[in-house]
């Protein structure tokens, strides 16, 4: 599974219903609302990088009111969950 994060610059006025509508999208699992330079982080899950371009050019990028994106795509993910779940392999409940 490929992840990208994608930094979205949106039409101030509309963020919540920009947010609403990119996390309809179906390979969008997350979208925040964030402070700083940009107004939404969209995470985005595919299984080959060339479904990257359907999806953020194809879909993200399409919806009204984006006006601006910028794509991180990850080497590895590191998460505290994923941790847990390998400590526990083999150890009875």
């Amino acid at each position: 599974m490929i992840t990208a994060i994608v930094l979205v610059k949106t039409s101030v006025d509309r963020i919540p219903e920009i947010a609403e509508q990119i996390a309809a999208l179906e390979s969008v699992t997350e979208v925040y609302s964030v402070t700083g330079g940009w107004d939404l982080i969209a995470v985005v899950r595919v299984r080959a990088h060339e479904e990257l371009a359907d999806v953020i050019p194809g879909q993200v990028n399409k919806v009204p009111g984006v006006e601006h994106t910028e794509t991180h795509v990850a080497f590895r993910t590191y998460s505290k969950h994923d941790l847990d779940a390998a400590f526990a392999i083999g150890l009875d409940d």
